[in-house]
């Protein structure tokens, strides 16, 4: 009599890879027209309520809703780790920084990605995907120095016109990506299995949850403008609804590491955009640098393999 095979062939995810890392660049350009009006912590919140606006009933609709239930404490932990506390960090940067340079920074998730891996699941990367995390990270950091503008990258530990310095807001990036690392490795190791759509939404009514009276204690005195409202529907349905059913089912098939080396991506996407819509200029050195991302890239997700 003829069984089950005892393990179903990887399901590809290729095409999520590369649409999260295009989706994920428009955010910083979202988070930037919002935040300007309407500040750190209402933007995350709102953010997030959207996302949370948008995801609940797709769960409802599909029948998710006793696993959304069942696993409510989990997936609402998750949301802070993974959007609450990010989202706000990340906004804060966005006021001080370029969305750019934010999004130079934010490449360094699979770095802290690793490292949390590696110490808590023991999942040790190979030679091959080692060589692809040092590669991408010089890419970034040789994007990264032009960035900092002409006279070098001590410009960001100066005080800007506000009063203060983007020195902070570089390193709020960099917590937001140990925010990042942390909670897809406990995705992964708690929450592997669940469908992503129940991850997704569950995470975002934890976020909102979390962030909605610290947002109502800032909320502006004075009522946003369309644009600004029109950036964070996009960022709250766009880039972070649809983008955390990728992302999380891209944990579940790629695996953390591979889910996060897709903010290596997220750099050239970013500046593509910028291309399109604010008439930035690409140089060379941009160009060269979006080649040395791509190919550390594909050497730490293990699309590219060096030897056997």
């Amino acid at each position: 009599m003829s069984g089950l095979p005892a393990s179903l062939p990887p399901r590809p995810w290729g095409a999520d890879f590369v649409l999260l890392a295009a989706v994920w660049g428009a955010s910083f350009l979202f988070m930037h027209l919002g935040a300007v009006e309407f500040g750190v912590l209402p933007t995350a919140a709102v953010r997030v309520t959207i996302a949370t606006l948008f995801l609940l009933p797709l769960v409802w609709l599909r029948g998710l809703l006793p696993e959304l239930k069942k696993h409510w404490r989990r997936t609402f932990l998750i949301g802070m780790l993974n959007s609450g506390i990010p989202f706000v960090l990340i906004s804060f940067a966005l006021l001080h920084i370029s969305t750019g340079l934010s999004s130079i920074l934010n490449a360094t998730v699979p770095m802290f990605g690793a490292l949390v891996a590696w110490a808590w699941l023991k999942d040790k990367p190979t030679a091959s995907r080692l060589l692809g995390l040092a590669i991408g990270f010089a890419g970034v950091a040789m994007l990264a120095w032009r960035a900092a503008g002409p006279t070098g990258p001590g410009l960001a530990f100066k005080p800007d016109t506000s009063g203060t310095a983007p020195g902070w807001a570089v390193l709020a990036c960099l917590l937001a990506c140990l925010c990042y690392g942390i909670s897809a490795s406990y995705t992964k190791r708690y929450l592997s299995g669940l469908p992503p759509l129940v991850t997704a939404a569950g995470s975002q009514i934890g976020a909102t949850l979390g962030l909605a009276l610290p947002a109502l204690w800032q909320w502006p005195a004075r009522m946003p403008g369309p644009t600004a409202w029109l950036a964070l529907l996009a960022v709250g349905v766009l880039c972070t609804g649809l983008a955390y059913i990728l992302f999380f089912r891209l944990i579940e098939h790629a695996g953390p590491q591979r889910a996060l080396s897709v903010t290596f991506l997220v750099p050239v996407f970013a500046v593509l955009y910028g291309v399109l819509f604010l008439g930035e200029v690409v140089t060379s050195w941009m160009l060269l640098c979006a080649a040395v991302i791509v190919c550390g890239t594909s050497l730490s997700t293990g699309l590219l393999k060096l030897g056997r």
